[in-house]
């Protein structure tokens, strides 16, 4: 190990010299309390340093200490459940040693080295085996299987391989390389954060990541392995999209990264994960999540780090071949972290004081997503999907980061601080959103929940577009100046965003929507206005047809329990059809 001194400090980076020895991206112990810091760049024997503790008090002339290695995290039993910094230092048992402020310098392993799991392996002496492949498990949580794996670079022989009871650095058998050499196996292994956890191939993204959220599933749909990006001003409800997402994702795995966001945010999450109850499995969320909190009031480099920390951990969960939802909320603020170290550094500044590389460096962390076939020898399937939050000032999408983030990623829910201000959640704006995955998910939503899903969705959004464009119209010369046809798309447009968009995430039924169940809202929407027009040609009212009573269970159906749906669906399509059918005796009677 190399050891230099302090030169300069300025904020969270460091400048040290004597340090010839060290590598780019080295961890490195800075000063007396041996704070956590980072290489990031090198110019003959100077170090510059991103130092992801509070520097103040240290000064020039202390000790800096290279480890020789980069920045890695800990991958093993004991992830979920677990809240970690943004350099996957375990925060509750620092509260523990500590109390409620973090201390600076302590070393604290990230995985409890005295907790003892049960190891079942699945090979015998003599299996050949190489990286990436499963010798073993642990029961981690009630809900999850945790797949022990050949570490990264190994292949060999399993010399021997015992089941038991070990702590994540016991020795729980032996592997013989193809030289020879015997290398002991234990139920964890590291991994250096900046770097991509290997795959034999990706996949298409043709498979959609069902989210119960209506406006994303039926009109803009994330495929598994996708990227999407929530953009929205304050107040717009980007924190507690995640959140939903987060909760009914059908994921087997949630990380979700508090990256620079408010402290009482991160700690919601904290309440409300342990005491929400999983559909699918009738235990806590908490027992597949692993949440990364650093928080605005926590030191501004290791946001950089936590970006990284996060998504490591999750390609480790996809490579046991699990369908993993990363949350990173938000990057704008992982972003301002590299603004502020890039400023620190005197590089040249780009677009708004941001780096020039801010581009490359949001791809090199949604690039790390998709659906791939894992090293495993048997091929698994495993899926990492990344949704990130972008907090542009002002709500203006067209900063930096918001414009270097849409060249990314292949669906935007762009947040609308009208609709939320008219109380309209998830106020997501259906006019300038997008989903890039819509037409290569379009067949299997029409395989696997109706032959004329996409032909309603499409009719759905030329409605909404419809109005869009009457709407100008109404706004110069009033409501009366339309025709009968063109009220009928105001009234229809208005039911599809009251009825069907509007979706209350703190109602016990209405949380969450089912695709059968979307897919009849849908139906009902469509046919009273098929059924309406049909009418207005007949020569029916379209003030009478404007305000049937059916309208209401039209709304209503939302909060239909999904036991009851088909019954329900079939009771107003009756009194649908009844109604409208009055409506057009009425008008010859008259």
């Amino acid at each position: 190990m190399s050891k230099g001194k302090i030169l300069k400090v300025s904020g969270p980076l460091v400048v040290a010299e004597n340090m010839r020895d060290a590598n780019m991206f080295d961890l490195v112990r800075v000063s007396e309390h041996r704070l956590i810091g980072e290489v990031i760049e090198m110019r003959g024997d100077k170090a510059s340093i991103q130092v992801y503790e509070e520097t103040s008090g240290i000064g020039t002339g202390e000790p800096v200490e290279t480890t020789g290695a980069p920045l890695s995290v800990e991958l093993g039993p004991g992830l979920l459940g677990s809240i970690f910094d943004g350099i996957q230092r375990p925060l509750e048992e620092i509260r523990n040693r500590t109390g409620n402020n973090l201390k600076r310098g302590i070393e604290i392993p990230s995985l409890d080295r005295n907790k003892k799991w049960h190891f079942v392996p699945t090979l015998t002496a003599g299996s050949k085996v190489s990286a990436g492949d499963i010798i073993g498990t642990v029961q981690e949580t009630d809900v999850i299987l945790h797949k022990i794996l050949v570490p990264s670079e190994l292949k060999g022989a399993i010399k021997e391989l015992s089941e038991g009871d070990y702590t994540v650095t016991d020795t729980i058998g032996i592997l013989t390389d193809e030289k020879g050499n015997e290398i002991p196996l234990t139920l964890m292994h590291k991994w250096p954060v900046r770097k991509g956890r290997p795959y034999k191939k990706k996949l298409s993204p043709d498979i959609p990541l069902i989210t119960g959220q209506r406006v994303v599933d039926t009109f803009f749909p994330l495929a598994k392995g996708g990227v999407a990006a929530i953009p929205g001003p304050f107040g717009s409800g980007k924190t507690v999209t995640q959140h939903q997402l987060a909760k009914w994702a059908k994921a087997d795995i949630v990380v979700y990264i508090g990256c620079g966001e408010r402290g009482n945010e991160m700690t919601d999450v904290l309440n409300e994960f342990p005491r929400l109850i999983d559909e699918n499995t009738g235990k806590s969320l908490m027992e597949r999540t692993v949440l990364i909190a650093n928080t605005s009031d926590m030191p501004v480099a290791a946001r950089e780090a936590s970006i990284y920390t996060g998504i490591t951990i999750a390609e480790y969960f996809r490579d046991m071949g699990y369908s993993v939802a990363l949350m990173a909320d938000s990057t704008s603020r992982w972003a301002e972290a590299l603004r502020e170290m890039s400023g620190r550094l005197e590089e040249m500044p780009g677009e708004e004081g941001y780096p020039a590389y801010l581009g490359s460096r949001l791809a090199q962390f949604y690039e790390r997503a998709g659906r791939v076939i894992t090293l495993e020898s048997s091929g698994a399937e495993g899926s990492l999907s990344v949704i990130g939050a972008v907090s542009p000032p002002g709500g203006d999408i067209s900063e930096p980061v918001a414009q270097a983030t849409l060249r990314i990623v292949k669906v935007f829910w762009g947040l609308d601080s009208a609709l939320a201000y008219k109380r309209h959640f998830p106020a997501i704006n259906w006019l300038t959103s997008y989903s890039l995955y819509a037409d290569s998910l379009g067949e299997w939503f029409n395989e696997n929940v109706s032959e004329d899903w996409t032909e309603q969705r499409s009719r759905l959004l030329a409605l909404l577009s419809d109005e869009a464009a009457l709407e100008e119209i109404v706004k110069l010369v009033g409501m009366d100046a339309l025709s009968a046809n063109d009220r009928l798309i105001m009234e229809t447009a208005r039911s599809i965003r009251e009825d069907f968009l509007h979706q209350l995430a703190f109602h016990e039924i209405d949380t969450y929507t089912t695709l059968k169940k979307q897919h009849l809202m849908m139906k009902l929407i469509i046919e009273y206005y098929d059924n309406a027009l049909e009418a207005l040609q007949k020569g029916a009212d379209i003030e009478v047809l404007a305000a049937l009573p059916v309208r209401e269970n039209i709304g209503r159906f939302k909060y239909v329990k999904e036991t009851d749906i088909d019954k329900e669906f079939q009771k107003v399509h009756q009194i649908l059809v009844r109604e409208v059918a009055q409506s057009v005796r009425k008008r010859e009677e008259l």
